[in-house]
């Protein structure tokens, strides 16, 4: 049997792109978005790029020295540090994602958090001992190194760039040993010790007693919630993290960070999945710390559903674990993992000391966050009728089909094309992640022209759609391969800024400055999926004024798609929800006839 980790040194690694390949990708991605002088002025920053004894062939030199020194991963290792702990706002809503899972017959709040935390600590045994097969795609295996930041794997502000505190490294070798999960209740946090200490998981009757009893000493006054100082920005954050430690918080801050993940027993329960969402996305920020890579929230009606910090996982890891979890019952966990009987785990509350001056910064925070988390429009857009073996039966591949209908809906909701991103997993590779693929085309471009041109036929809209669903099919195959050009310029900015005047490229890169990079680059429309049949909702929040956050579920009977935006934008997204129902129905129609 292969372990866990057995394949990941014989992976392919992340090609590095030639820079002349990603020049000319650059301009064909944002050729579409352009007119004549933005294109003018793009070529002229990228004939500056490739100059023979200009900044590019030397910043190129570098990256591929650094990828073939013995100690990188792959060239994006520096470039993902910079791209996720570099990010100076807060990550609560900007960042972090969430999954609301699918319902089940457990209502009791405390029973199905205890189910979810013995279903998370079997997968981290298996993690630890190397017992959870590699995930493959057509036979091949993929990546599993994320497997080990899921647990124990905390965000630590920084003043300038954040850091990482997890098990696996340097600092910490080997899987984190620690027992206990954080437990939020209306803003007091608790230690509950959920493992035993061999090592052996308490059974799940009293990790659920366990719970129950955190419930009862955290009585009806709220709580400290010092949580809400996570959703500072990041140097703000770091401020008020350095006074809690000068404030004797050491301890009570190392529980936090050390803890396996962290469980949010809600007050409230939600009566619809939007609503359930966007407490997922926010919720209550007394009772989270966004920092902690993994967060379980649970309704008082056993709804419940998971929130997730991004800068070491990213969504397909979160998804294993949650089919891992929720793929067997808690009998199947109890007994794979050997939980046995060995008392009910006595809950601490930790011990916050926080001063006059601490509690008026977490009351700011507090109020701050919740007036940012009530500027957030949501939508959902459900698809009953509609899945991938439907679009499939219709001859079109179903992320192709269903990126259409949103470059449709755009246009129709709002009058143009806009800039779109699609997150497309490279895990095929040695430490893989994900690239970023910039979705219009031009054929996108004839494609939403000829939908609404009363002078085309079906048969010219039907020839207009299979280009563009194949355009998208092919440039999404790039992007899996490594093909692609924007985290490659990016990363070649990035070092010219880090080092740049020592390597003699003191001339910074225009093409990061060209109006194709921001025009590119300023999404409309940022998109993801997630496909699980045991999630019922993925989202995530907006990442510009007017942009449009689109997180799908596409499984082969329905497609749920979760939108987000500024309120202060809200009605453009009805907009594109009501548009978006009537581009499926159109598409499909046209598909069948």
């Amino acid at each position: 049997m292969t372990g866990t980790f057995d394949a990941e040194d014989g992976l392919p690694r992340v090609p590095v792109p030639a820079l002349a390949d990603s020049a000319t990708q650059f301009l064909e991605w944002c050729d579409p978005l352009l007119d004549a002088d933005q294109r003018a002025e793009t070529r002229a920053a990228v004939d500056q790029l490739l100059r023979p004894h200009g900044p590019g062939p030397v910043l190129q030199a570098a990256l591929e020295a650094y990828d073939a020194a013995p100690t990188t991963h792959s060239w994006l290792d520096d470039f993902w540090e910079s791209r996720y702990l570099g990010r100076r706002d807060r990550i609560a809503l900007n960042a972090n994602f969430f999954f609301l899972f699918t319902d089940t017959a457990e209502h009791d709040q405390a029973a199905r958090a205890a189910a979810l935390v013995l279903g998370a600590l079997e997968h981290k045994h298996q993690v630890d001992s190397g017992a959870l097969p590699p995930a493959t795609r057509k036979g091949a295996p993929m990546t599993m190194e994320q497997h080990r930041y899921l647990f124990s794997s905390t965000r630590i502000p920084g003043d300038e760039q954040d850091t990482a505190r997890t098990p696996y490294t340097e600092q910490w070798p080997g899987p984190s040993r620690a027992r206990h999960v954080l437990v939020f209740v209306r803003g007091h946090a608790f230690r509950l010790d959920v493992l035993g200490p061999d090592g052996t998981a308490h059974t799940a009757t009293e990790i659920a007693e366990g719970l129950r009893a955190v419930q009862e000493q955290a009585g009806s006054q709220p709580g400290p919630g010092v949580g809400r100082l996570t959703t500072k920005a990041r140097a703000e954050w770091a401020a008020s993290r350095r006074a809690l430690l000068d404030e004797g918080n050491e301890a009570a801050l190392d529980d936090v960070e050390t803890a396996l993940f962290a469980v949010a027993l809600e007050d409230v329960a939600p009566d619809d999945d939007r609503a359930r969402g966007a407490q997922l996305l926010g919720g209550d920020s007394t009772n989270r710390w966004f920092d902690k890579s993994l967060t379980f929230v649970v309704f008082a009606d056993g709804a419940a559903g998971i929130n997730t910090e991004h800068c070491r996982l990213d969504g397909t890891t979160v998804l294993a674990l949650v089919d891992g979890v929720l793929g067997a019952s808690t009998d199947e966990h109890a007994e794979r993992l050997g939980a046995r009987a060995q008392g009910v785990p006595a809950p601490s509350e930790l011990p916050f000391v926080v001063t006059d001056e601490r509690a008026a910064d977490i009351r700011a925070a507090g109020e701050d966050f919740a007036a940012y988390a009530g500027s957030i429009a949501t939508q959902l857009v459900l698809f009953d009728d509609l899945g991938s073996d439907r679009i499939k039966k219709l001859g079109a591949s179903p992320d192709a089909f269903v990126q259409m209908a949103y470059q449709l809906a755009h246009v129709r909701a709002k009058g143009f094309v806009g800039a779109t991103y699609e997150s497309i997993a490279t895990l095929q590779f040695h430490h893989g992640r994900t690239e970023a693929m910039r979705v219009v085309t031009p054929e996108i471009l004839a494609f939403t022209a000829a939908m609404d041109d009363p002078g085309a036929d079906d048969a010219a809209r039907r020839e207009a759609f299979e280009a563009a669903a194949a355009a998208h099919v092919r440039r999404a195959q790039d992007c899996q391969a490594g093909r692609a050009p924007e985290q490659h310029l990016w990363e070649l900015s990035l070092i010219q800024q880090r080092r740049g005047a020592s390597l003699g490229a003191a001339e910074p890169l225009e093409v990061v400055d060209s109006p194709g990079w921001r025009v590119m680059r300023d999404d409309y429309l940022s998109t993801s999926s997630a496909p699980s049949q045991h999630v019922r909702v993925f989202g995530f929040g907006s990442t510009s004024t007017h942009c449009i956050g689109v997180a799908y579920v596409l499984l082969p009977g329905r497609l749920v798609v979760h939108l987000s935006t500024p309120a202060a934008v809200g009605e453009q997204m009805e907009r594109f929800a009501t548009e978006l129902r009537r581009a499926v129905d159109g598409i499909a129609a046209l598909l069948e006839g």
